[in-house]
């Protein structure tokens, strides 16, 4: 059988809700709490009751502006560090109360850096009861006489709350004493801590006026905290189970003596697209001091650690809120009226933010590091939520707010559009250390207080009589009072009272009938049932007459009402006009306030676009500054480096100027040297000659004549040139020299890398006693003094340049070799035929054809195979 598709189920349409164009902004107050030594220096200067004024102090650097400039904040009220704990309440909690009870919702919270006094402004401490043990008793010294019975209300685990019946309340209660009649360990029903006893005195005790007498009430409280991004339930029992093990999430189990950690709760949003914290506990509580005792029992669940800066320091959010359910009563003003719809819950939460930190001063580490972190990013998340909020309504854009980015503003996104009040309370530490983050907090603060929040909207009244309560008790007390005039019962509702009613009639005879022909038993009985039926009749006259009175009140009561009401309908009619003239002029009061913001905050703009202009200027003109010292310097640099190029080039001129003066002198003696030995050898031609033709022997030659012209030439050479003249049947002699140092008797590391080519060429660099080494390493270099690198790299000509690097080796402190390079050898190959290579200075002078070349003189080469070139 094929199953038939289930359809989607349509969603609930959602209650259209009032709309409200009136809008309040945030309340922010500012609590500044004395400081720790009086010779401590102060920051914080309170002006007025309503401006603060927030100085640096005195060891601060200055920046970049000059000194740091004194600023002033305002805000609703100040409260200055005289200021009581009931004075604090009077202004800000008293107000949220009140509220609570005519069905409106709303959130407070503490702000502030670590260590201000937060915890203290909420929580309080002996004799000095803060906000929430204060708005706690203010609701239940209001709503005391009119409290429903416990579990007459109920909740339905969807933020939302059921009715019971009497019978099935009954049951609930019994259930509850049958289950508290078992034996508990002793810290199940111990008293209130101390520490909460006599937080508030008598006579600081207030009470709320106006709080309808037609509904009934009950109080349904809850704990939680927001710890590293996870919401915990405070209030949570999670009894351990002996006999079935927990496990963890490795698929271990926890043993028995193991704390086994709460699980966290999720948010969800309920039909009315409130949000709210799924499966969080919430009891109902029916006196202060049971709530202080709830209370107190998540508050030692609640995470506190110690840091820097101050000994208990809240390591998470807490939220203690207090759920007011009210319901009216039927039209006989006697019991609940049965009707869900009718029921009106409202909400009053009281947060404790942990305080912002910086770990460089509180030294954290670890867990401490980290909740550090999650402290601060949930408070980010909360100022960009209100910057997105503020930017929306000054504005008019539609920008998105990030509600979800952080569970502490994800659950009261509600309040911020429209679901109650929100006020919020920022606590200072004037200490002169906090000064940084104090102005960060005062920035928040003041930002904060342009957002507008709606206001509720009251809720419909409900279309019954009002006074219900009052005539029912009135008629109890008036049936009671002519009971009691007659000797009956003051309570006819009580059983026990009615028995004693019977019990006052005339008492029956006996009615045993022995004899058929008794005539005394049954007159008897017969007198005294028409006694009694006479007493009967009385009463019941008493009564109708009684009922015929009380309805001629309550007629006249109800003619005086009807005539009330018109003349409040008048009255009403009248103020209905007032009010739209009262609502006309706010409307142009408002619109000339958003006009007045808008043109502040386009100052405001355009204050921060000239002040990050003149930082701009500033920041280039800086830049400027410094690239012309840059340029100066390179502008010197470059002076110095042509005043240093130019002495090289004259360096090099005159080097050069000697070396041709040298070079052309030389050449001179041996074109000299030449031409005399062509000249003897004429000479000795021509007496051969002229021997031969005058027939002398030449065995009989005379001596070899002297050369007086030739010494005249000799003497000019040697005046021209230094150098010595060369002999003139041999070549010049050059001085010898070694090629290489690596010819000598030390030790080498020859370091011929694996890419470098063999020349084929005859003058090789030979370095004998060597260790070859392709790499070299620490045990080549611990048995050689001298370190060679043959590196071969392409010259300009296209010729192999190979170039031989030399240095020393030398051990150094920590046991290893180093290598100090003192001399590089080049070698380069040359083709003497090739066409780039220069001429000698007598090539451009032809070849000399000399027909005798047998005794031709011999010529020193000036070219070589190699050159050789040192560097330092």
């Amino acid at each position: 059988m094929q199953r038939p598709g289930k359809g989607k189920t349509p969603r609930r349409p959602l209650p259209k809700k009032a709309t409200n164009t009136d809008k309040d902004p945030v309340g922010v107050y500012c609590r500044i709490r004395p400081l720790g030594a009086e010779d401590e220096e102060c920051c914080i200067e309170v002006i007025s009751s309503s401006t603060i004024q927030l100085h640096a102090p005195d060891g601060l650097k200055a920046n970049r502006n000059g000194e740091y400039k004194e600023t002033q904040y305002s805000f609703k009220k100040v409260f200055g560090i005289n200021t009581t704990q009931m004075e604090l309440f009077e202004d800000v909690a008293k107000p949220l109360v009140e509220d609570l009870i005519h069905c409106k919702n709303g959130l407070l919270f503490t702000y502030g850096v670590t260590g201000s006094g937060k915890t203290f402004t909420m929580t309080g401490s002996p004799g000095e009861g803060g906000l929430l043990p204060r708005s706690l008793d203010m609701l239940f010294n209001s709503i005391g006489p009119f409290q429903a019975k416990r579990f007459v209300f109920k909740p339905d685990d969807k933020n939302g709350l059921e009715i019971q019946s009497q019978v099935d309340a009954l049951l609930e209660r019994q259930k509850r004493d049958s289950q508290q009649s078992v034996p508990k360990t002793p810290s199940a029903r111990q008293r209130a801590d101390p520490e909460f006893a006599d937080m508030i005195s008598s006579d600081q005790a207030c009470k709320c006026e106006g709080v309808d007498e037609d509904c009934c009430y009950t109080v349904f409280v809850s704990y939680v905290e927001i710890y590293n991004n996870y919401i915990y339930d405070l209030l949570e029992d999670a009894p351990f189970d002996p006999i079935r093990p927990k496990w963890l999430g490795g698929g271990t189990p926890v043993r028995t003596n193991e704390f086994v950690p709460p699980q966290s709760k999720i948010l969800r949003e309920d039909q009315n697209h409130n949000m709210y914290v799924a499966g969080c506990t919430e009891v109902e509580v029916k006196s202060t001091e049971e709530a202080f005792e709830v209370f107190w029992k998540g508050q030692k669940k609640r995470r506190i650690a110690n840091t820097e800066l101050n000994r208990e320091s809240s390591r998470s959010h807490s939220v203690f809120t207090v759920k007011l359910a009210q319901a009216p009563l039927d039209a006989d003003g006697d019991h609940i009226l049965q009707d869900k719809n009718q029921v009106n819950v409202s909400q009053l939460c009281l947060v404790d933010l942990a305080g912002s930190e910086r770990t460089s001063r509180t030294r954290a580490e670890g867990n401490r590091l980290r909740e550090a972190g999650n402290i601060n990013q949930s408070l980010m998340t909360l100022r960009t939520c209100i910057e997105v909020l503020r930017e929306n309504q000054m504005c008019g854009t539609n920008r998105m707010v990030p509600y979800r980015d952080s569970k502490i503003t994800h659950l009261f996104k509600n309040y911020f559009d429209g679901e109650g009040k929100v006020r919020m309370i920022v606590c200072v530490n004037p200490k002169a250390d906090d000064y940084e983050e104090t102005m960060l907090v005062m920035r928040f603060a003041e930002m904060t207080q342009e957002v507008e929040v709606a206001r509720p909207v009251d809720r419909p009244i409900y279309g019954l009589a009002p006074g219900r309560r009052h005539r029912n008790q009135a008629f109890k007390e008036e049936l009671s009072r002519r009971l009691e005039e007659r000797g009956g019962p003051s309570n006819a509702d009580d059983p026990v009272l009615l028995n004693q009613l019977m019990e006052s009639l005339p008492t029956l005879p006996p009615c045993e009938l022995v004899d058929p022909a008794d005539d005394q038993t049954l007159p008897r009985l017969i007198e005294v049932l028409e006694r009694r039926q006479r007493i009967r009749q009385m009463m019941t006259q008493e009564f109708t007459k009684t009922a015929n009175t009380l309805r001629s009140v309550l007629q006249q009561f109800d003619s005086q009402l009807s005539a009330k009401e018109t003349f409040l309908h008048d009255q009403r009619s009248k103020l209905g006009e007032k009010d739209k003239l009262i609502a006309n002029q706010r409307t142009e009061i408002e619109r000339l306030e958003k006009k007045s913001k808008t043109l502040e905050y386009k100052v405001d703009i355009l204050q921060r676009t000239t002040d990050m202009y003149e930082q701009d200027k500033r920041s280039l003109r800086q830049e400027l500054e410094t690239r012309e010292q840059r340029l100066q310097r390179e502008l010197s640099e470059r002076r110095r480096m042509e005043q240093r190029m130019q002495g090289m080039v004259t360096d090099t001129k005159l080097k050069w100027e000697k070396e041709c003066e040298r070079r052309v002198n030389a050449k001179q003696l041996e074109m000299q040297n030449k031409l005399w030995v062509k000249d003897e050898k004429l000479k000795q031609l021509k007496a051969i000659v002229t021997e031969s033709s005058s027939g002398v022997c030449p065995t009989d030659r005379p001596e070899k004549p002297e050369r007086p012209s030739r010494e005249r030439d000799r003497n000019v050479a040697q005046k021209r040139s230094a150098s010595p003249s060369p002999l003139p049947t041999a070549p010049p002699v050059r001085p010898m020299h070694r090629r290489s140092q690596s010819a000598g008797g030390e030790k080498w590391v020859d370091h011929k890398p694996p890419s470098n080519l063999d020349l084929d060429t005859v003058m090789q660099p030979i370095i004998p006693n060597a260790i070859k080494v392709s790499t070299p390493n620490e045990k080549a270099l611990s048995k050689c003094h001298k370190y060679v690198l043959r590196h071969q790299e392409l010259a300009s000509d296209g010729e192999i340049e190979t170039k031989l690097i030399k240095g020393n080796v030398f051990k150094t402190r920590g046991g290893g070799q180093a290598v100090q390079f003192t001399d590089i050898e080049t070698l380069k190959q040359q083709c003497p035929t090739a066409s780039g290579r220069k001429r000698r200075s007598g090539s451009a002078e032809g070849p000399v054809h000399i027909e005798d070349v047998e005794n031709r003189a011999p010529v020193a080469s000036t070219s070589s195979s190699y050159q050789k070139r040192r560097k330092p």
